[in-house]
């Protein structure tokens, strides 16, 4: 079986560090033909993005794609809201637990896969600020083991 093409376009780093990740979705996004020629040059921003359902249909809010710089009339708007593409079943599995206090969806990559643009959803529960210290921590103490192994070997 070949392995799938994936070029990845934008992170979100800031997402990982503000929210624990508890599952993860794949979507597909309605784009302008501009859209996608901005993002095959990398031009775009996930950072305070977020996806609310409306009327069973998901669409992400306050994502960033660049204007097209070639296009001559009829670029997009860098910051409008996008529809998600993702199944009946996966929106209401979502809604139930969005519902629940504390979660929210969040983007965290956006990537093409075999030519099409693709943005991976976390279903993510927000952190306290003594969470974050520890998540730091321990990223700290990490860093510093794998340094001292690497002076004695």
């Amino acid at each position: 079986m070949a392995k799938d093409h994936i070029k990845p376009i934008a992170e979100n780093r800031k997402a990982r560090h503000d929210y624990f990740i508890e599952d993860k979705f794949e979507a597909g996004l309605v784009l302008k033909g501009t859209e996608v020629k901005s993002l095959r040059q990398g031009r775009a921003n996930l950072k305070d993005s977020y996806v609310k359902i409306k009327k069973g249909e998901a669409w992400v809010h306050q994502m960033h794609i660049s204007p097209y710089s070639f296009a001559y009339y009829d670029n997009h708007e860098p910051l409008r809201v996008r529809k998600l593409l993702l199944h009946h079943f996966e929106i209401k599995k979502i809604a139930g637990k969005i519902a629940e206090r504390g979660y929210a969806l969040i983007p965290l990559r956006l990537y093409f896969r075999e030519g099409k643009v693709k943005v991976l959803l976390g279903l993510a529960k927000g952190k306290r600020q003594y969470d974050k210290r520890e998540t730091i921590r321990r990223r700290d103490e990490k860093r510093d083991l794998d340094r001292h192994r690497k002076e004695y070997k």
